[in-house]
């Protein structure tokens, strides 16, 4: 285990996909829950959908807004889209959302991506943390936590105050890129880190795991995924990636291999390692730029078979 002081030595192996019996339904491959989108953000709840689907969960379920909810729903027929109550300004309504997500019965729950930054959304955010379900939060559900957590802080001693993901260290993923990582930090009124060279961006995911209680993947060139004593530094992916709702897909896939069983620190790696894998096959196929989340997404499958065959020797 690592000291307080230092950032544990990364490795880069990642689990295989767990094996499935014949016999399995549908049922029985993990059940996904999303609470994505907004109005002008659909797209985002679509890919986070598609990563989820791509990575094999067995049924997943998209809540958002009614008024993106046709957009949602016809986006793709094999997720079920369901729509949510809002106020005038887009607000969900709270209670409405965990009335709906409590008969569905979710192995997990990803929210975040595209979800909108209002009071609605901090409610609803703040009450899925109580859940007692396994969590991946992504975007604006991390800077709504981090304008929370500022917010309460304001004449409180740190040492005395608690993060609210504090107790849910055994099954929350959070998925940061630098600027939400930053803010987050912030709000923990940690030293910011401006420097952006591997050694720093490992020591910064590692600090926050530490102190939130989480596994977190800091995206970027060389995704980190940390736990308070364990890191894992990625070998995928490639700079075409950087374009709009690549992390969308990323959330929906580790929520898909936490659904069929995967341990959140095991799901973050591999979700991590096949998402680039995914990206480079593309790369090599399409070219370096203009590759899309949604063609990531498609190639997710195509990425677990690459991720399966031995690091050394002949790889397709």
């Amino acid at each position: 285990m690592a000291s307080p002081e230092s950032a544990p030595t990364p490795t880069s192996d990642v689990p295989l996909l767990p094996p499935r019996p014949e016999t399995m339904h549908k049922g029985q491959a993990g059940r996904v829950a999303i609470i994505a989108g907004s109005r002008g953000l659909s797209g985002a709840a679509v890919l986070c959908g598609l990563g989820a689907l791509r990575g094999g969960a067995g049924l997943v379920r998209v809540y958002t807004p009614a008024s993106v909810h046709p957009i949602v729903a016809a986006s793709e027929p094999s997720f079920m889209a369901f729509p949510l109550c809002e106020t005038g300004a887009g607000d969900i309504s709270v209670d409405q959302a965990l009335e709906a997500i409590e008969p569905y019965e979710p192995d997990v729950l990803a929210i975040g991506p595209g979800l909108g930054q209002g009071p609605g959304q901090l409610a609803i955010v703040q009450r899925v943390c109580a859940l007692p379900l396994p969590l991946v939060l992504d975007a604006d559900a991390l800077n709504v936590l981090a304008a929370s957590e500022r917010a309460l802080r304001s004449g409180t001693k740190a040492a005395n105050f608690a993060s609210p993901l504090a107790g849910r260290s055994h099954c929350t993923v959070i998925t940061p890129h630098p600027g939400e990582m930053a803010r987050l930090r912030e709000a923990a009124r940690m030293d910011p880190q401006s420097h952006q060279d591997h050694d720093t961006r490992l020591r910064v995911a590692h600090a926050y795991a530490r102190h939130a209680g989480v596994t977190v993947v800091l995206k970027g060139h060389r995704t980190v995924v940390a736990t308070a004593d364990q890191a894992y530094v990625n070998t995928s992916g490639n700079a075409g990636m950087a374009t709009g709702g690549m992390g969308d897909v990323l959330t929906g896939l580790i929520a898909a291999l936490m659904g069929q069983g995967m341990k959140p620190y095991d799901a973050a790696r591999l979700g991590v390692y096949v998402h680039g894998l995914a990206a480079d096959q593309l790369a090599n196929r399409v070219g370096p730029v203009g590759y899309l989340a949604r063609e990531v997404a498609e190639a997710i499958p195509a990425g677990f078979v690459a991720a399966s065959l031995p690091k050394v020797g002949f790889r397709a």
